[in-house]
């Protein structure tokens, strides 16, 4: 009863704090907009992945883009493929990437995504980052991609 009235106190406080206040997180956004349900830390949305979704190297829309953890970023990131441009650049929508403002925690819909592996298998990225309006010179290793279908034979 005690947890139930927290809870219930938390959310109406909830409503009080203005929206820009609020941060958001990568995981909990990737989940909204894809429809993949898992739940925890982005860095172990890959392994959560197995038997329950299709994964690959290959972009397609709708799927969720898993990033690796580095020094950098240790919980990792997910984003939703939202646009296809061509076999080694896609747009992304995803949350808690740019400092914008001089604030984390914003939502960014088709931020550019460019494949620079050697190999052209999408296992490191350049992403957009809003404060150089640019991709920047950092690149990403990434996991790879989760398909939001129940055929799970396609898994590479």
């Amino acid at each position: 009863m005690f947890r139930k009235k927290c809870l219930a106190a938390l959310g109406a406080l909830a409503l009080l704090i203005p929206a820009q206040a609020m941060a958001l997180q990568c995981a909990p956004f990737a989940r909204q907009i894809s429809g993949v349900e898992i739940f925890g830390n982005a860095k172990t949305w890959w392994y959560q992945a197995e038997g329950r979704y299709a994964r690959g190297d290959e972009p397609k829309l709708g799927a969720v883009m898993t990033f690796k953890p580095t020094r950098s970023m240790p919980m990792g990131h997910v984003a939703m493929v939202s646009k296809i441009v061509s076999d080694r650049e896609v747009l992304i929508d995803h949350a808690n990437w740019s400092t914008i403002d001089g604030r984390r925690g914003h939502v960014e819909r088709g931020a550019r995504v460019i494949d620079v592996s050697a190999n052209g298998d999408w296992s490191e990225v350049r992403v957009w980052y809003a404060p150089v309006q640019g991709l920047g010179t950092s690149s990403y290793p990434l996991y790879g991609f989760i398909y939001n279908d129940a055929d799970i034979s396609a898994e590479i």
